[in-house]
């Protein structure tokens, strides 16, 4: 998948959109719900009321990138559906967007090989 670098800020919608908006209504969706600017490269994450679908919004420098994700024998693992928002690290947003369990993904404390010994 083309994908902006680990660093970026990655932004889930916990509450289901109208699966029909494209770029332009996912954008205005950014600024007017979740009150957030949708050109600073942050991902956003979108999810269907079914649950077997996504849809990814990113600002890449150029244009606005939208990807589209859905499930053919199960459903992704989703936060609990309410207004606002969540974050995701990056190995969390991988896990989701394979269909994997993301709460499980857990960071690792970073040791130096020295430590280790």
């Amino acid at each position: 998948m083309i994908f902006p670098s680990n660093r970026v800020r990655i932004l889930v919608a916990t509450k289901p959109v109208d699966f029909r908006k494209g770029n332009d209504g996912l954008s205005a969706l950014v600024q007017s719900v979740l009150r957030k600017d949708p050109f600073t490269g942050t991902v956003f994450v979108f999810r269907s009321r079914r649950a077997d679908r996504l849809k990814l919004l990113y600002f890449d420098g150029t244009g606005l990138v939208m990807a589209y994700k859905r499930l053919e024998d199960t459903t992704f693992t989703w936060p609990a559906v309410r207004d606002g928002m969540m974050s995701l690290n990056h190995a969390q947003f991988e896990a989701l967007f394979s269909g994997l369990d993301w709460r499980k993904v857990k960071a690792l404390e970073a040791r130096s090989p020295a430590a280790a010994e």
